[in-house]
């Protein structure tokens, strides 16, 4: 099974370049969500529920985020779990688990595995792919999400890059520059995850899409859900945040 490709912070908003087409381009169209969804920099309270046909698993979290190359996730909850970190510093990802005082830096055979028995990877929260130099990009035509006219913008790997993805799909909302739902295609353009968008709320000064759902496309019955519980953008930290010896330091 491959995993959701996302970055930390679990939406996927993408600067790139782009074609021209109906007066606006999709790098248009994108800088303006990554700017509504993420900001330069955001700490947010979150809840993922892993949904499987057998059982339920939730759990709590803090994020710190500084761009796409830092980040900090602290597991605030089940007790079990509580005190795990985990830090992305661009393409490196550190874990430390307080129970045995110990930090671990992933190797690569290490990076597909589930995150958290999650639907997403160890490599999601570091994506190794660019996706400014790696795809091309260009808008199809509008569709209609929830009752929201929304821009839809496709991604296709270049010639020669060793990407995972065979294609992506984007739903934009017009009015708000929102992203309401994305789909990741396989090599052969086979559907093997979808994630919606919904809950729309005011949050950080800005509506957003507070609940995101992704499915694999291989068995329905399984899913992982996110919810923002709060969100604050713009906040002021420091490189020196984003360390090992801080991971450690953070209750």
């Amino acid at each position: 099974m491959k995993y959701i490709n996302t970055s930390l912070i679990l939406f996927i908003f993408f600067c790139f370049n782009s074609k021209t087409t109906h007066g606006q381009s999709a790098v248009d169209i994108i800088k303006k969500v990554e700017q509504t969804m993420r900001g330069n920099s955001n700490y947010s309270e979150l809840k993922m529920t892993i949904v499987r046909p057998d059982w339920t698993r939730e759990m709590t979290m803090k994020s710190w985020a500084k761009g796409e190359d830092y980040a900090l996730i602290q597991i605030t909850g089940p007790a079990r779990d509580k005190g795990t970190m985990f830090l992305k510093r661009k393409n490196e990802l550190w874990n430390w688990q307080p129970r045995i005082s110990k930090t671990i830096k992933m190797p690569p055979s290490m990076l597909t595995q589930s995150w958290m028995g999650s639907d997403f990877s160890n490599d999601d929260l570091v994506r190794q792919s660019s996706f400014i130099e790696d795809f091309e990009h260009e808008r199809l035509a509008d569709q209609t999400i929830e009752g929201r006219d929304c821009y839809v913008v496709q991604l296709t790997p270049k010639e020669g890059v060793p990407v995972v993805w065979g294609s992506i799909k984007f739903w934009i909302d017009k009015k708000d520059y929102l992203q309401m739902k994305s789909e990741f295609y396989d090599e052969d353009e086979y559907l093997v995850s979808t994630i919606a968008f919904s809950q729309i709320k005011n949050m950080g000064g800005r509506p957003i899409p507070t609940v995101l759902t992704v499915t694999p496309a291989d068995d329905e019955e399984n899913k992982t859900i996110i919810e923002y519980l709060s969100l604050e953008f713009n906040k002021r930290f420091e490189d020196s945040f984003f360390t090992i010896q801080n991971m450690k330091r953070i209750n």
